[in-house]
């Protein structure tokens, strides 16, 4: 066999190994679906409360995105979404809301809208609230400012309310992030760079990027909330 027959047939190998380790983890996402369809009909049965199905509507919901079932997914998430918001689980909402997004509908982006709006208005774990403003990021052209406005306030929320391991871990994330939209935008490879970037694009005072992250919300949701959120804010801790 010639050196290009051997790459040919370890090509091959590999390609065979790949799809038969996709079947695997698929079959695996569909046995556990199959459990937890089961456990949401026990309880159905039992009338069990909204809260408890709410929880199990979100496994569901993730484990048909992660099928690629979006459509499926949704109705159940959106179901939940309300549950947690009715109970002021703000931080399950916010990941519902992550979810949602991910199925790909037509209203996908208004999830994201208002769950980026709960994870900066609401105390949550600072994780999800740099996951769901690393869509916008992600989703954004190059030379849009939204994602430069996304990135400041993943930075802003790792430094105000993470603490020890986490907050080092996300910090360097979030400055990379920060880094990596910077360049992408205006070719910015300095710090001195970056300093003037940040200053043209008024990225350096919370209260100048916050409002425009608003804004970014506001052309995510458009009129679609769902819920109110200054009835929403009085109900918060603080």
């Amino acid at each position: 066999m010639n050196q290009f027959e051997q790459l040919a047939t370890r090509f091959v190998d590999q390609a065979a190994n790949s799809v038969g380790n996709s079947g695997l983890a698929t079959a695996a996402l569909e046995a556990h679906l199959q459990t937890l369809t089961e456990q949401m009909a026990h309880l159905k049965r039992i009338a069990a409360p909204a809260e408890r199905r709410a929880d199990l509507q979100l496994q569901i919901a993730r484990t048909l995105v992660n099928l690629e079932r979006g459509a499926e997914a949704w109705p159940l998430g959106r179901a939940a979404f309300d549950t947690f918001i009715d109970g002021d689980q703000f931080e399950l909402a916010a990941d519902v809301c992550d979810v949602l997004f991910q199925a790909e509908q037509p209203q996908s982006l208004a999830a994201l809208g208002q769950g980026i709006w709960l994870a900066v208005t609401c105390p949550i774990d600072p994780e999800l609230t740099i996951e769901l403003l690393s869509h916008v990021i992600d989703d954004t052209p190059d030379d849009a400012d939204g994602a430069a406005v996304a990135a400041t306030t993943a930075l802003f929320i790792a430094d105000v309310r993470a603490q020890g391991r986490q907050r080092e871990d996300l910090m360097f994330f979030a400055t990379q992030l920060l880094g990596n939209v910077a360049r992408r935008h205006s070719g910015v490879d300095s710090q001195a760079q970056l300093d003037a970037w940040m200053e043209r694009l008024e990225l350096k005072e919370p209260e100048k990027f916050l409002i425009r992250l608003r804004n970014v919300v506001d052309v995510l949701v458009q009129d679609d909330w769902w819920f109110e959120r200054e009835a929403l804010q009085e109900r918060l801790p603080f």
